[in-house]
């Protein structure tokens, strides 16, 4: 690392990037989440990106319901909110309880319900603007 008077130059993949704040940076690179912390909650984050599974965990934020009643209100098949729900049962975002034959799922914890919360309110607020849908009408 090269070190002038006043700015500070780091070699990343080849690009000069000046730091202008560097204790700031050092700051934020200390209590940067370790890469697979960030890689797990890019999945989550993934796993909430379509619609399909995001419509189920609407669904969900009323309470339990079982597969069938899920279909009905999300207007997908059965066997389609199955296995949205085994994903995202696999990666913790919804739990099953079993009565009987028949399992009843709901959002894992209020982490989740607070994820689905803001992002709604945060899409109610706000109006989207989609370059990458211009052009695709």
């Amino acid at each position: 690392m090269n070190r002038s008077s006043d700015e500070s130059t780091l070699a990343l993949d080849g690009c000069t990037v000046k730091v202008v704040d560097a204790d700031r940076v050092a700051a934020v690179h200390e209590r940067m989440p370790a890469a697979e912390d960030l890689s797990d909650t890019a999945d989550v984050f993934g796993l909430l990106s379509d619609p399909n599974r995001l419509r189920l965990l609407v669904a969900l934020l009323d309470g339990e319901l079982c597969v069938c009643d899920l279909a009905a209100v999300t207007g997908q098949s059965e066997s389609a909110v199955s296995h949205a729900l085994r994903l995202l049962r696999a990666h913790r975002i919804v739990a099953a309880r079993r009565s009987g034959r028949m399992a009843y799922y709901r959002l894992e914890d209020q982490h989740v319900r607070l994820l689905l919360d803001l992002a709604l309110a945060h899409t109610e607020h706000t109006e989207a603007l989609h370059p990458e849908r211009e052009g695709t009408t």
